[in-house]
């Protein structure tokens, strides 16, 4: 059982060093946001379960606290972050801006 573990361990860290590597070669803001904001928490998630099982029930307990909080936390961030790039990038990419008309009313009510 402990190669299981350490097998989901070793897992964790791949699944994290793909997330580095799409960090380094995507080339928009929001791809590698993307990239940080979905594989991060997969990577921590499979690599506490693969700890948990090695560490016993009191490390299992602040491992599992860890993976709530992460999981409540992580996508508030990841959409906190996706509306800053979106507000100080061009969006000369983007075909379709439904956030802009949001954006110029609000800008509007707070003059």
């Amino acid at each position: 059982m402990t190669i299981a573990f350490e097998l989901l361990m070793a897992v964790g860290g791949a699944i994290a060093l793909l997330a580095g590597v799409g960090l380094l070669r995507f080339e928009s803001s929001y791809a590698r946001l993307h990239a940080a904001g979905k594989a991060s928490p997969v990577a921590f998630l499979v690599t506490a379960i693969g700890a948990a099982g090695l560490i016993g029930w009191e490390g299992s307990a602040y491992l599992a606290i860890t993976a709530v909080a992460m999981v409540l936390t992580l996508p508030l961030g990841v959409h906190l972050l996706f509306r800053a790039v979106h507000r100080t990038t061009s969006g000369s990419h983007l075909t379709i801006d439904e956030l802009a008309a949001a954006e110029a009313r609000t800008t509007t009510e707070q003059r």
